[in-house]
C-alpha cells in the first residue's frame, strides 16, 4: 500500500459501522464495480449484501435479459423499483442497484430518503472495458457498447449527481474504493 492509498484501522471502521442506521445503496452505471465493491464493503463492515439484480431474478425467476424480451424495461424497472423497495426495509446492509435504478424518480426518492445513497463513477473507457468481460447487458446488446455507454453515462449523471456521496471506482484494488466510501460516508454521517 503507497502512503496516499485511503485506509482505516479496525476500531475506524467499527466506529463508522456504528453509525449506519440505514442501508448503504450503490447507485451508478453498469460495470463500474457496484456488486464487487459492495460485497466487500459488506465484509469490511460486517453487515450483508444485497445485489439487487439478483433479488430481482429470483423474484421473476427469470434472468434480467428474459426480464428485458418479455416485459420490456418499462416493467423491468416497475418491478426493480419495488424490490429495491422491499430491500431497503432492513435498517442495515449494503445493496447494489442496477445501473438504472437510480434513474427512476420514485426508487431515487426511496432510495435518498431511507439510505445513504453513493454514486460509484468510473470514466468510459473502465466501463467499457468490464462491461465487456460478461455478455449479459440487455442495453449493449443492440449496438456499439461504447457509444451506448458513453450516451447511458451523459443521460444519467444528472439522476446519478443527487447521490450525497461520489466515489471515482478507478482501476486498481477494490479495497482503496471500499476505504474512499467509509471515510466519505464517515464525514456525510
Amino acid at each position: 500500500m503507497t502512503v496516499d492509498e485511503p485506509s482505516l484501522s479496525n476500531a475506524e471502521i467499527a466506529a463508522i459501522a456504528a453509525r449506519i442506521d440505514r442501508p448503504i445503496v450503490l447507485v451508478g452505471m453498469m460495470g463500474v464495480g457496484k456488486s464487487s465493491v459492495g460485497r466487500r464493503l459488506s465484509t469490511v463492515l460486517g453487515m450483508p449484501f444485497t445485489d439487487a439484480d439478483d433479488a430481482i431474478e429470483k423474484a421473476a425467476q427469470m434472468t434480467i435479459s428474459e426480464i428485458f424480451a418479455k416485459d420490456g424495461e418499462t416493467e423491468f424497472r416497475d418491478g426493480e423499483r419495488r424490490v429495491i423497495a422491499r430491500l431497503m426495509q432492513d435498517a442495515r446492509g449494503v445493496i447494489a442497484t442496477g445501473g438504472g435504478a437510480f434513474v427512476n424518480d420514485e426508487t431515487r426518492a426511496l432510495i435518498l430518503d431511507k439510505g445513504i445513497a453513493v454514486w460509484l463513477d468510473a470514466d468510459l473507457d473502465t466501463l467499457v472495458e468490464r462491461t465487456g468481460r460478461k455478455d449479459n447487458r440487455p442495453l449493449l446488446k443492440n449496438g456499439n457498447p461504447r457509444e451506448i455507454l458513453g450516451k447511458l453515462k451523459a443521460e444519467r449523471e444528472p439522476a446519478y449527481s443527487q447521490a450525497p456521496i461520489h466515489i471515482v471506482s478507478a482501476n486498481g484494488p477494490h479495497q482503496r474504493t471500499v476505504y474512499s466510501i467509509l471515510k466519505a460516508i464517515d464525514a456525510w454521517l
